[in-house]
């Protein structure tokens, strides 16, 4: 089967074999295409700021370039791959090339998804495409049922986290090529598993954007983000831009086979338009690729706006799946470790409360004032939502590396009261999410890592150091001077994970709990998701609680959760028999109305 998504822009296969080029560069007075080593050809200007050329000589394979006024030589921004970085010249490929074998596939149902999130080039020693897919088999004796590639978009230099792309429909070259990547997709879709991918539409990275040379209009100072001047998606010209990121979406979707994207920090998305680019995205998603196929659409949104999540009376999303939920992740957080700097000061009052609202509400800002935004309200009203659109986790890249060392939650909290906040995270009816190692409670740090060079490199080092002189421990200049360079190379080696730990204790334990939980949670969880139509929670003491949920013609869900030192006294007789307990010596304990300390139990009443 091939697979091909037709854009109006970049080098696309003509029917008569020939390859057309086109570029949009409003800004400029003359185009020409370089390709190989023949004759430069000037590009004809066909209106709107468009230019065009048709090649004869062009083929698969074949490197190709912009001139831009006689002068700056510039990559395609819709290249498909360019081996030789982002400031090389681009690649002529055709998707047409790649036999696909997996036109049974047509995904999984949202409710099943265990997410796993992988930073592809320190997943495995060898940081590749291909060695992802020799793990795959791992991860389905694992139970995990879907993979979410942090961002592979084409960044500078050897290593990133993903998140500065500036070619964003080209695969990294560091990772393999286009074929490597369609390949993992397949054999991920042969074992059942969904494919998940990062894509940013928030900014481009600081280094290999040369947009602004030849298109300025693709940004606008009508809006301003962290990066900058904001993507122009309600400005003049902005129909260019949107259809860039609509086919951007349509692009991995349906030439690469992804199941979902997750669309990452919307919240830098300033745009006036109604619809605005994110409804527009998911309308046009969904309209293209009907409902033969499970289309999953993910937001990582800090502003908690509900309305994105809304479902239809079936219970279908109409625009997108789920968010990454913050507020659990905050909640969690602040009752494991004790934390309070930064954004976990909305949390450090009441956590139990936050997490109890997180685990039966959604979010735990609702439109409450946040101290840590100077009191701004923050979030909509979400308790109409199912649990499913929400994507809960212990751990993900950023709350691990938004930390100065990237310490991961083994090395910062006490494995007893990690272990019970595991169990209700994965047994909890919300979508879950692993960081990848988490599940044999991996300790290699994952700090912040890229490779920028020269003036740009020391920037980038000197605002990392800065952003943490705000805190305590980090007030003195030689405290933050040892913070991790995110330049330097040995930054990137320190997040490599150890898959040699594996061998050993206690993380082959931990590795069987997570395995054990997920067979749990296929065979009682996922069943009944659909079925939830109701569900409250109580705070039992600073750090335990009770929450329930009822299910249409299904019963009772229930869970008692006790993360702290101190044993809690139950309020009523649990309902139900119990379906999973984080240890068998605490019945006596249970039966007699008292939840030992760090102690956890799932309880079903079928009706």
């Amino acid at each position: 089967m091939k697979r091909q998504h037709c854009m109006p822009f970049g080098a696309e296969f003509t029917q008569q074999g020939k390859v057309r080029f086109r570029l949009w560069a409003p800004a400029a007075h003359q185009v020409t295409l370089l390709v190989d080593k023949e004759n430069p050809v000037p590009m004809q200007a066909i209106g709107a700021g468009w230019y065009e050329g048709i090649s004869e000589q062009a083929r698969a394979g074949s490197r190709y370039r912009y001139q831009i006024d006689n002068g700056l030589c510039v990559p395609d921004p819709a290249s498909r791959y360019n081996p030789d970085d982002v400031h090389g010249a681009s690649q002529v490929v055709n998707p047409a090339a790649f036999d696909w074998q997996d036109d049974d596939w047509h995904g999984r149902p949202w409710e099943e998804a265990v997410i796993y999130e992988i930073h592809v080039g320190t997943f495995t020693p060898a940081g590749t495409f291909a060695a992802i897919e020799q793990k795959l088999d791992y991860l389905i004796d694992l139970g995990v049922t879907a993979i979410e590639l942090m961002p592979v978009a084409d960044f500078p230099g050897r290593c990133n986290w993903g998140y500065d792309g500036t070619l964003l429909f080209a695969p990294d070259s560091v990772y393999g090529t286009p074929d490597d990547l369609k390949r993992l997709v397949q054999s991920a879709h042969r074992r059942g598993l969904i494919m998940l991918l990062d894509v940013v539409y928030n900014h481009f990275g600081p280094e290999g954007n040369y947009l602004h040379v030849y298109a300025p209009q693709f940004f606008t100072e009508r809006h301003h983000t962290p990066w900058g001047a904001a993507i122009n998606f309600d400005g003049e010209n902005s129909r260019i831009v949107r259809d860039f990121y609509l086919h951007n979406a349509l692009y991995w979707l349906e030439e690469y086979h992804f199941d979902g994207l997750r669309l990452d920090a919307v919240h830098a998305i300033l745009d006036d338009s109604q619809p605005d680019i994110l409804e527009e995205l998911a309308q046009t998603v969904r309209a293209t690729l009907g409902t033969e196929r499970a289309v999953h659409l993910i937001l990582e949104n800090d502003h908690n706006a509900a309305r994105y999540l809304t479902r239809a009376p079936n219970s279908q999303s109409l625009d997108y799946n789920a968010q990454w939920n913050d507020d659990a992740h905050h909640a969690y957080h602040v009752l494991l470790t004790d934390e309070c700097d930064g954004y976990y000061a909305d949390y450090a009052i009441d956590p139990i409360r936050h997490l109890g609202r997180c685990l039966t509400e959604g979010f735990a800002y609702q439109g409450e004032t946040s101290t840590y935004r100077q009191g701004m309200a923050r979030g909509e009203p979400s308790t109409h939502l199912p649990p499913t659109a929400f994507v809960d986790f212990l751990q993900n890249h950023d709350q691990i590396g938004n930390r100065a060392f990237g310490e991961r939650l083994t090395v910062l909290a006490a494995p007893e009261a990690l272990r019970v906040a595991t169990i209700l995270l994965l047994l909890s009816p919300s979508i879950p999410l692993l960081f990848m190692g988490e599940e044999w409670s991996a300790r290699e740090p994952f700090p912040f890592f890229c490779a920028f060079s020269g003036e740009l490199a020391e920037v980038v080092t000197a605002g990392r150091r800065k952003e943490f002189a705000r805190f305590e421990r980090f007030r003195d200049p030689a405290a933050r001077a040892v913070i991790p360079d995110p330049c330097a190379a040995h930054t990137f080696e320190l997040a490599k994970l150890d898959w040699r730990a594996l061998t050993r204790s206690p993380h082959q334990e931990w590795l069987r709990l997570y395995q054990e939980l997920l067979a749990v949670r296929q065979q009682i969880i996922v069943p009944r998701l659909s079925a939830i139509q109701d569900s409250h929670f109580e705070a039992l003491t600073t750090h335990a609680l009770h929450a329930r949920w009822l299910c249409a013609d299904a019963g009772q869900l229930a869970v008692y959760a006790n993360l702290g030192a101190t044993s809690a006294n139950l309020p009523a007789t649990p309902q139900g028999k119990i379906f999973y307990r984080s240890s068998m010596d605490t019945d006596p304990q249970l039966a007699a109305g008292i939840l030992p300390a760090f102690t956890v139990v799932w309880y079903l009443a079928e009706t």
